[in-house]
């Protein structure tokens, strides 16, 4: 009972943290948006994200480790190529880490209702990401699949939850083949991901624990000549595989184990 108290008390802090530093940023942001286009803006509140998950580590004791950073796509010149991440997306967590941990600009795929949240919606509009209707998934995908392949040839990294929500620590929803479409619509590589973010930060919950968020990235693999189904369920296998390694304790054993 005193565990759970505390960490409701430190919770709060982390919460009233955001919203306190969100509200000067997302001005800053604005006002960088009126003078700068493109990566000035992304890396402006990328650094608020960077932000935001040390809050997290120092309040809440939400501690990361990553490994495969070397597996990130690069051509003969070590410079970043675009691609497409699929990650397993567990909480709200990842979702503000990864453009604070990754060292290319990142662009997500999310509904367009974000945009309305003051500060941090505001600021979202400035980016260069790909905002959908999702009432409209006709028209969304069209508009997913031609920005997605501006930003990839652009050298940018496409990042997309292919079970398309956030899913409880042990659970697995259904991979979507959004994600492994626009890679090969886009003639760059996947990127599959594994992340513990439930262990500290369950879906649907502001209540953090102290921990550490294993993210495990894993090797491009291509998706010219590839048919979606058949390299989203490549990519589902992976990042399955690889949760049960990193996070043991939550998926009960194999039949016969």
């Amino acid at each position: 009972m005193i565990a759970t108290l505390f960490a409701a008390l430190r919770s709060f802090l982390y919460v009233l943290f955001l919203i306190v530093t969100v509200i000067p940023w997302g001005i800053a942001v604005q006002l960088i948006g009126l003078v700068a286009r493109g990566n000035p803006v992304y890396w402006a509140c990328a650094n608020w994200l960077h932000v935001s998950i040390l809050g997290a580590r120092y309040i809440c004791g939400v501690r990361w480790r990553i490994q495969g950073m070397e597996n990130l796509p690069k051509n003969e010149q070590g410079k970043y190529v675009g691609a497409v991440l699929l990650s397993k997306h567990q909480s709200t967590w990842e979702a503000l880490a990864y453009p604070a941990l990754m060292p290319n600009p990142l662009a997500y795929v999310f509904k367009r209702e974000l945009l309305y949240i003051p500060f941090f919606g505001w600021s979202m509009a400035r980016m260069d990401m790909i905002h959908i209707n999702r009432a409209k998934r006709s028209e969304a995908w069209r508009q997913v699949a031609a920005q997605g392949k501006r930003l990839a040839e652009q050298g940018h990294w496409i990042i997309m939850f292919p079970e398309g929500t956030r899913v409880a620590r042990g659970a697995k929803g259904e991979y979507k083949t959004g994600g492994t479409r626009l890679a090969i619509g886009s003639g760059v590589p996947v990127v599959p991901i594994a992340a513990t973010a439930a262990r500290c930060w369950p879906r649907k919950s502001f209540l953090l624990r102290p921990g550490v968020v294993d993210i495990s990235i894993g090797k491009p693999i291509p998706s010219v000549g590839r048919e979606p189904g058949e390299l989203m369920s490549e990519v589902e296998a992976w990042i399955e595989a690889e949760m049960r390694r990193l996070d043991p304790q939550a998926y009960p054993p194999a039949a016969g184990a």
